[in-house]
């Protein structure tokens, strides 16, 4: 089991990608984050207007609640809108992106059932956009 963890999202320094296979997104890791073995990993994910994270898998389970904003999720090659309320469950080894389709900021909860960030092996698909 581990140690109680709370923190405020503004405390938390944002890391982005920017690059035409992981895509255009900032995001916060708020538990879970490197070096910081818990429970489980969550954060929240920002895409801009036009922002877009890349097709990507991993072996976790990966939930997404969206908090708001409005895009379009792929999940195995099907496209879902997505907007503020939205919940999705992504299954372990899925293929799945997502990007921003309207004129606000995309904001997205982000969980996996792992200690760590660092346990959470990326793999993209070398498609330009979501």
């Amino acid at each position: 089991m581990g140690e109680p963890h709370v923190v405020h999202e503004a405390d938390v320094p944002p890391e982005s990608w920017s690059d035409p296979v992981r895509g255009e997104v900032a995001f916060r890791t708020l538990v879970g984050a490197a070096g910081k073995k818990g429970d489980f990993t969550a954060g929240v994910a920002e895409l801009e207007p036009g922002g877009w994270l890349g097709r990507h898998r991993h072996d976790p389970a990966e939930l997404y609640f969206v908090l708001s904003g409005e895009g379009v999720l792929v999940v195995d090659g099907v496209e879902h809108p997505v907007s503020g309320g939205t919940a999705a469950s992504i299954p372990g080894g899925a293929e799945h992106g997502i990007r921003n389709s309207g004129a606000a900021t995309l904001r997205i909860f982000y969980a996996f059932a792992v200690g760590s960030f660092d346990e959470v092996e990326y793999e993209f698909s070398r498609e330009d956009r979501a």
